[in-house]
């Protein structure tokens, strides 16, 4: 312990500020050490640290002046979320991206004037390239909190923090644990990058901070009264095809909640289905029409085996015609004119499933691709059962074929938009020689202003240039009646 004492110092107080250095503590023996000093000498004498966490060190001639520590931020604080200006949703998915400096202790004998502003401009300059190096993510922004009772807020008010009120008399005891407590603490905060509240409350994420909602499970947020709609429609035309041994879990309840978790994105089969039914509360289980269990009289939330039952049984054809027929009558018909095809694995479950969505996120359709088979065939069977009459349809690469393309365009009066990667030389090359040797009209119809979409002939021979199954001669280039080339050098397009 001999380097957490500091009464020997006798240099001058601006040398200690200019050569004392900040240290990471990440060794077991540094990391006892800082806790024993915490638990010896902070007011609170606990060093309790909650999910992620980090400690730090200032240290002069190879001696500890003060240590601090940083934790995950507080589930629920007010003020905070009314400061950072986001949703109770977006604060739930985005919180791993705030931090809270639980401790902060100057050992005694070692309050030099301006120690403590000089340590904590230090740790705010590394701390968000510490966390993500040891937590995966960076920090936007930070919190603390302070008893009045013993502190001012003096050396936070000078470091550029905010004040921002009390809280509310709560202390997290855990993971998911409150406790009541008589001493309501100030509330402080500070940025650490430029417009941090902007960027947290935006519709998106920059993309350094974006995959740290990717990691956050997702959580049912619909409203009683919308599950209720739903459940309505469902009942009211799909049959329960269980004993009634088997109905604590009706079946429209079930439909309505795999319906719920997969327009937030829950694709991972049973296993990932219940995790997203224990986050249901128990109104939203009981509009479910779940049953009590007659021990805990609480709603119960359904488990894998339930969701691997229904998904090998249920017919879902009938179901995906009863959502868009719901759907419809909610949304009203589909305005937009873009129709996205799109693959999804769906992992834990050894199903692939092509997925038709607009450029709103509105479902459209889907299908599963069969045994031994891929998207391409798939996409096409998606692509028969959608009104593309005006519609222009983008896909990745894996279905730039010139089937595909000439039923979009030929078969279904619409126009395509379509990837073509380095993996297909043929068509690039060819598409880059087309437009060396001619011009590409901005204008859909400056070619043929008398065509209308939807009214296309049949296909010549070699109608789709350089597309896998084409035979067009290098420097053809098949035109829809727009007079639009199909393709450019980046993308083959119906326009």
């Amino acid at each position: 312990m001999s380097q957490l004492q500091c009464r020997d110092l006798s240099a001058d107080e601006q040398h200690v500020l200019e050569q004392g250095h900040l240290r990471l503590l990440t060794s077991p023996k540094e990391i006892a050490a800082c806790d024993q000093t915490l638990i010896e000498h902070h007011y609170l004498h606990d060093v309790t640290l909650v999910g992620e966490h980090l400690r730090y060190a200032f240290v002069y001639q190879g001696r500890w002046l003060a240590v601090a520590t940083w934790s995950s931020a507080a589930f629920h604080l007010k003020d905070r979320d009314q400061f950072i200006g986001w949703t109770p949703e977006q604060c739930r998915r985005r919180l791993p991206l705030l931090a809270n400096n639980s401790r902060l202790l100057v050992l005694p004998e070692c309050h030099y004037p301006n120690l403590v502003s000089r340590f904590m401009k230090l740790m705010l300059g590394q701390l968000s390239q510490d966390w993500e190096q040891r937590w995966g993510h960076p920090i936007a922004l930070v919190e603390t909190f302070v008893d009045p009772r013993f502190y001012p807020g003096t050396a936070y008010k000078v470091s550029g923090w905010s004040h921002l009120g009390k809280t509310a008399g709560w202390k997290r005891d855990a993971d998911d644990f409150y406790e009541k407590h008589a001493t309501p603490k100030q509330i402080w905060v500070r940025e650490l990058v430029p417009k941090a509240c902007l960027k947290l409350r935006a519709s998106q994420l920059p993309a350094a901070w974006a995959k740290v909602e990717a990691t956050r499970r997702p959580r049912c947020t619909a409203k009683a009264q919308e599950i209720r709609s739903l459940m309505e429609a469902i009942e009211a035309e799909v049959p329960e095809f269980r004993r009634a041994q088997a109905l604590a879990y009706p079946l429209p309840g079930l439909i309505c909640l795999m319906v719920m978790a997969a327009a937030q994105g829950v694709v991972r089969g049973p296993t990932d289905l219940a995790l997203y039914a224990d986050t249901l509360n128990q109104a939203q289980l009981r509009a479910l029409k779940f049953r009590l269990d007659p021990r805990t009289r609480k709603v119960r939330y359904p488990k894998k085996t339930v969701f691997t039952t229904v998904l090998h049984a249920v017919d879902d054809d009938l179901v995906e015609r009863v959502l868009l027929r719901w759907q419809a009558q909610i949304l009203g018909p589909s305005q937009d004119p873009i129709v996205i095809i799109d693959g999804k694995k769906v992992r834990h479950a050894g199903v692939e499933i092509v997925n038709a969505v607009d450029a709103q996120g509105r479902f459209l359709g889907s299908v599963v691709t069969e045994s031994k088979s891929n998207e391409i065939p798939a996409a096409r069977r998606l692509l028969r059962g959608q009104d593309l009459l005006g519609k222009i349809i983008l896909t990745d690469a894996l279905h730039t074929q010139t089937e595909t393309g000439q039923q979009i365009l030929f078969e279904g009066g619409g126009d395509y938009l379509m990837t073509v990667k380095g993996n297909q030389p043929t068509l690039q090359k060819n598409l880059e020689n087309l437009f060396r040797q001619q011009g590409f009209s901005p204008s859909a119809h400056g070619a043929n202003a008398g065509s209308e979409t939807g009214t296309q002939p049949q296909p010549p021979g070699d109608s789709i240039l350089g597309m896998s199954g084409s035979h067009a001669q290098s420097g053809e280039l098949s035109r829809s009646p727009l007079g639009g080339a199909i393709g450019n050098a980046g993308q083959a397009q119906g326009r």
